[in-house]
């Protein structure tokens, strides 16, 4: 039986009120705990996930910002999303880059099964993890229906949130 999948993608506190935090990503939370709370299907969610090395590696010298360091108070899922996830017992990805291999795989694996309607999207930021994981699953999954919620998301700038938005539409991926 297939059933349709939201992902929430790295909707963190460092992303939500920490030094990554933006109005737009609060706003974006309030929108998305909506979504989540009314979806009809399986909910996953990424989180962002760094060590003490973090300033020292890729990642961290093109951007010099402490954020998600495993088991701090800012790698945690934002709580009233946390809430639901535990509530309806939902897989967590912890990835150490922008985009999950390993969830594009497992989506696929689901959709070779027979398994997956529609695979949605929302969280932080647009720019990054969104669009990453995103054209992850897209290029595992060509034919699969894929959808981004606009107001469910938050880029690093709201100019950046709408050019991702955009990439995204031209790779096949609606936009709603």
């Amino acid at each position: 039986m297939k059933e349709n999948y939201l992902i929430v993608v790295d909707m963190q506190n460092d992303f939500i009120d920490g030094d990554l935090g933006s109005g737009q990503a609060r706003e974006a939370l309030g929108k998305a705990v909506a979504l989540a709370e009314d979806f009809e299907g399986k909910l996953i969610f990424t989180r962002d996930t760094h060590f003490e090395d973090y300033l020292e590696t890729s990642e961290g010298k093109n951007l010099p910002v402490v954020h998600c360091i495993k088991d701090t108070p800012g790698w945690e899922i934002s709580k009233p999303l946390d809430e639901i996830r535990l509530k309806r017992s939902s897989l967590v990805y912890e990835k150490y880059t922008f985009g999950s291999r390993k969830l594009a795989e497992d989506m696929l694996s689901l959709y070779e099964a027979g398994k997956v309607g529609e695979i949605h999207l929302c969280g932080v930021c647009t720019d990054i993890c969104v669009v990453s994981n995103a054209l992850l699953i897209k290029a595992a999954i060509p034919e699969a229906p894929i959808f981004v919620h606009r107001d469910c998301c938050a880029g690093v700038t709201p100019e950046k949130h709408d050019a991702a938005l955009e990439v995204m539409a031209s790779c096949q991926i609606a936009v709603v």
